[in-house]
């Protein structure tokens, strides 16, 4: 039995969900492939959360706070070492920042993230857990389905997860029938092609593959928005 076959026999799915999207051309704007199991997710559950709690970054979601393929990922990448140089007594981190990708939030603020090691192979990538880009940090050595499904069966407890998480079992609510999810203005998806295309134009060294430093991003929001 599969990961996803578990977690769907656990946590059905919603009868209906969005397209696929292109994941070839997603990958091609993140500079990096994608694990087999993430896109098998997003295919079968699309936008929502479960137990009310945990959110799955999606690719152009409406959202940038949601967007696997906008700003946020590289972002939280650098919060993370700025919080931790900035506290009273910093934390040593379990992971390089540079090998962290943000591919999930939770209703209290945490991260969740792949180990993007070895690089070349997503489908080994592990999940690890921090609470508000703070310690503690908590790792699980398993894919992102076999997370959700040690989480969502409480065979694994998250240490940062509420503890009534099963209160109501594992259920999943997709994002248009929510009538509580927080929502935005809707906003033309920023993939980072588009920033890849700037920084080029503009006199950026940057590869056609692979991440955006922060830098870049900021300097690409910084003149969008002083030319809003």
């Amino acid at each position: 039995m599969t990961a996803l076959t578990a977690l769907t026999a656990l946590c059905p799915p919603p009868p209906t969900v969005p397209p696929a999207p292109d994941w070839s051309r997603i990958e091609d704007t993140l500079g990096m492939n994608l694990p087999q199991d993430y896109k098998q997710l997003v295919a079968t559950y699309g936008p929502g959360q479960f137990c009310d709690f945990i959110t799955l970054y999606q690719p152009d979601a409406p959202s940038e706070w949601a967007d696997l393929t906008g700003p946020m990922p590289a972002r939280l990448r650098t919060q993370i070492e700025e919080v931790r140089q900035t506290a009273r007594h910093p934390w040593a981190l379990p992971h390089s920042p540079e090998d962290l990708f943000a591919m999930g939030v939770t209703g209290n603020g945490d991260y969740l993230f792949w180990v993007t090691q070895p690089a070349d192979s997503p489908d080994e990538w592990i999940v690890a857990v921090n609470e508000a880009l703070r310690a503690p940090w908590f790792t699980y050595n398993g894919s992102l389905a076999e997370f959700l499904v040690a989480t969502l069966s409480g065979t694994t407890q998250i240490p940062m997860f509420p503890k009534d998480l099963l209160g109501h079992g594992a259920t999943f609510a997709p994002a248009t029938l929510r009538s509580n999810t927080p929502t935005t203005a809707p906003r033309t998806s920023v993939s980072t092609r588009a920033i890849r295309d700037w920084a080029n134009a503009n006199g950026y060294d940057l590869p056609e593959r692979g991440r955006i430093p922060i830098e870049i991003i900021q300097a690409w929001e910084q003149e969008n928005s002083n030319s809003g």
